[in-house]
């Protein structure tokens, strides 16, 4: 979707600033950075917004063969960012009756075709609509199937929907699941109750057949859960300016060191380093780092790259 950034309150005016934005366009744009073939399916508005996104995406090395574009007259979705206080942010979306919203199963199964290696999707995508709904569930069926790692992000968006709602179409959307991310308060959502909680409540999803699951602490760090027990790391100390896309820099980052077949430190290592990069930064995802910046936080403060 498209997105536009205030500089100060929305109500009293004031300049805009023009980008795109979305979860798995994020966490695509950071495997991209990183090196990654990555493909991004999904629905776009035949608009300028819609031409916006694809062109970002392509832009960024993102493979936009498997977007539709909508033919119906349904618009790009859009959302707008305000920042409040300090490091918090207000976001409003204008997702209803958007062409992602109209997204359909016969729209993202032709993307499986060449056989990827990881599939990701968050939570965010079945909060559009029932046919959203239907095709994160179909697409996670047919990967899981063909031995595709399904990843999914929980990434739960209480002006989308509620937990209750929530709770009811992420529950399939989990059986299929290989690896699950989820923020500390997202965790009670995927396990039908509001008061369950780590650790018996991940031993219980370890149990139903998630083989890794993923629970993000934000300043504090992440925790990787599997049967072989936990592993934990703290987050990277910086000074933080945006926090707008820190969990999908996360999941990039994870997800990339998993695909270079890193052990699980490793893989909690990059995944906090390009968190960091990203709150560090303003914008979803225009400072996550390449492959070869990835060392630069470990560089001495006043550092000049020459």
């Amino acid at each position: 979707m498209a997105a536009l950034r205030a500089h100060s309150t929305l109500r009293l005016g004031g300049n805009l600033g023009l980008s795109i934005a979305g979860a798995e366009s994020n966490v695509a744009i950071g495997l991209a950075r990183l090196g990654h073939r990555v493909r991004w399916a999904g629905r776009v508005g035949a608009d300028e917004l819609g031409a916006l996104v694809l062109r970002t995406l392509r832009a960024e090395g993102v493979d936009t063969a498997y977007a539709v574009t909508d033919d119906t007259g349904r618009p790009t979705g859009l959302l707008l960012t305000e920042p409040r206080l300090g490091t918090l942010t207000r976001v409003s979306y204008y997702r209803a009756g958007s062409a992602g919203s109209g997204v359909s199963a016969a729209d993202v199964l032709p993307a499986l075709a060449s056989g990827p290696r990881v599939l990701h999707l968050t939570g965010i995508t079945p909060a559009l609509s029932a046919s959203a709904a239907e095709a994160a569930l179909a697409v996670a069926t047919t990967a899981r199937d063909a031995g595709i790692t399904v990843c999914l992000d929980v990434n739960y968006r209480s002006r989308l929907w509620t937990a209750d709602r929530a709770r009811t179409v992420l529950r399939p959307l989990l059986d299929r699941t290989d690896l699950l991310i989820a923020s500390e308060d997202e965790l009670p959502l995927t396990l039908g109750r509001p008061d369950a909680g780590e650790p018996e409540g991940v031993k219980s999803l370890l149990a139903a057949g998630v083989s890794e699951v993923v629970v993000k602490r934000g300043a504090r760090g992440a925790t990787t859960y599997t049967a072989d027990g936990a592993t934990d790391r703290s987050a990277r100390q910086v000074d933080a300016v945006d926090l707008v896309g820190a969990g999908d820099a996360f999941v990039a980052g994870y997800l990339s060191a998993l695909l270079h077949g890193a052990d699980i430190p490793a893989r909690l290592h990059r995944a906090v380093t390009t968190a960091a990069f990203a709150v560090s930064t303003r914008g979803d995802w225009e400072g996550l780092p390449t492959q070869d910046e990835l060392g630069l936080l470990d560089a001495p403060d006043g550092t000049t790259i020459r």
